[in-house]
This record gives structure tokens, C-alpha cells and sequence, in this order.
């Protein structure tokens, strides 16, 4: 049973976290977000509200759950700081945003746990690394990765500024996977396949392969290995995306990116 949380955040990530609590069954909680669309999560097990100042005086939650964009954090998370005298822990999945400045914004006091999920939460099947900060208990952290466990695996590191490189493989993978499906499809219309059926072979391959990958024990380039015949279609594809200012270059140069505008985020 999940106890009281407050999250914050009502977006596409927070819905999907709040469903994942909802199938493991969700004691009385509440949701702070003010669009209008947010009012159809309501139910039984959550009231949702449009500012902090309405959340119930009453309402003392075990989780504070900081699901809003992080350029929001300076405005949104000093209304939520009288929870930290509560004991509450803060679970902030803000990409970039620092323990140590969101305790700036909550209070000294504040037990303040960092993570960065990605995406496929909302089928369950996520990823999220976890990083505890100063004075986080093992409860804290046991209360974190039960929430953080109802949308995927789990891990945790004690170096915060692994979560940088964190966010541009996993929090942003799930782009680029899409991406590579999405230029399948186009490449495959290009070779004269009907859209409908390119879009088919696009999206099982990718999601197929990724089913393998996850059921397999062997190293990815293993996996890549046994489907690739020397001489063969596959070798002649890989010769194109596998040249060192191909493939290796770009994604190396892409993932850098993102480390450091993960890193810009915190402001």
C-alpha cells in the first residue's frame, strides 16, 4: 500500500507515476496542479487542487513528490516547504536541479531525494536512478524506491553528479529510440514500402529487439553479432552506420550534449 503522497505535478510523468501507485493501491493523497485537465485524475484515493496554499492544513503526507519542470522549481517549491517539518521526504524527478539547491529553496531540514526516471513508466517499464541527499533516513529512501519501483526498475548511486550522464542515456533514451524508429519508417517508404506497412516493420523491429535485449544475457554486441553475416545485408548496413564519424561519433557527441544541459538546469 502506498502511503499519503502530495505530488506536484500532474504532467506526463506524474500521471504515469500516479497510476503505477494506484495499481499497488493508493492511501487518501492529494495532487497540486493547476491545469484544468488535471481535475480528471481526481478520485476516491486523490483530490486534486489547483495551488498549494488549498492543499488541506490537515493533509501531512510521506512524500512530497516534485514532478514540475525544473525552470519552475524557484517558484514552486518554497509553497511546499512547511511539509519538510513533517517529516516529509521531497522525491524531485526535475531533470538538472540539484539536492543541495532545492534544499536552498525547501530549508536545511529538508530530506531531499533526486531521480530521473524516463518514459516507458507509463507502460511500467522504466528506469530510474535514485541519489539520496543529506539526512535522508533508509525509511526515506525505502518510501522512494517503492514509489520509483511502481513505474520500472530501480537504482541508486551516492555521486549526484552521475545523474547528469544518467539523464542524457536513460531520461533522454527513449528519444532517441523513437527516432531511430521514426527514420526506419522514413527509409523504408523511401525504398518503396507502403507507409502502413513500413510504420508495422518500424515499430515491431525496434520494440521486438527490445524485448530480446531485456530477456537476454548476452552483451548487446553480442546480440548485434549473431544477426550480422559477414558479407551479408546486415554487414553492409553496419558498414554505413557503424564508421567512426557515423554512429559512435554522433551518439558519443549527442549524449555529451545532454549531460551538459543537464547540468546548465541547475541554474
Amino acid at each position: 500500500m502506498i502511503p499519503p503522497i502530495l505530488l506536484v505535478g500532474g504532467g506526463r510523468m506524474g500521471g504515469a507515476m500516479l497510476a503505477g501507485w494506484r495499481e499497488r493501491g493508493l492511501s487518501p493523497s492529494v495532487l497540486v496542479d493547476p491545469s484544468p485537465a488535471a481535475a480528471a485524475l481526481a478520485g476516491p484515493d486523490l483530490a486534486v487542487v489547483s495551488s498549494a496554499d488549498a492543499v488541506p492544513a490537515e493533509f501531512a503526507p510521506q512524500a512530497v513528490v516534485l514532478a514540475v519542470k525544473p525552470q519552475n522549481a524557484a517558484e514552486v517549491l518554497p509553497q511546499h516547504a512547511r511539509h519538510a517539518a513533517g517529516g516529509a521526504v521531497f522525491l524531485s524527478i526535475m531533470a538538472g536541479r540539484t539536492i543541495a539547491g532545492m534544499r536552498a529553496l525547501l530549508g536545511d531540514s529538508a530530506a531531499v531525494v533526486r531521480a530521473m526516471p524516463n518514459t516507458p513508466a507509463a507502460v511500467r517499464q522504466g528506469i530510474t536512478v535514485g541519489c539520496p541527499g543529506p539526512g535522508v533516513t533508509e525509511a526515506q529512501r525505502a518510501l522512494c524506491d517503492g514509489l520509483l519501483q511502481a513505474i520500472g526498475e530501480v537504482a541508486w548511486v551516492d555521486d549526484e553528479a552521475l545523474l547528469d550522464p544518467v539523464t542524457a542515456v536513460s531520461g533522454s533514451g527513449p528519444a532517441y529510440v523513437f527516432l531511430l524508429a521514426e527514420l526506419m519508417e522514413k527509409a523504408a517508404i523511401e525504398q518503396g514500402i507502403p507507409a502502413p506497412l513500413a510504420r508495422r516493420l518500424a515499430r515491431q523491429t525496434v520494440s521486438g529487439s527490445g524485448a530480446l535485449i531485456a530477456a537476454s544475457p548476452e552483451d548487446a554486441s553480442a546480440l548485434r553479432i549473431a544477426v550480422t553475416s559477414p558479407g551479408g545485408t546486415t554487414q553492409a548496413a553496419l558498414n554505413v552506420l557503424m564508421d567512426p564519424a557515423a554512429w559512435p561519433a554522433t551518439l558519443s557527441k549527442a549524449i555529451a550534449a545532454a549531460s551538459a544541459r543537464s547540468r546548465e538546469l541547475a541554474g
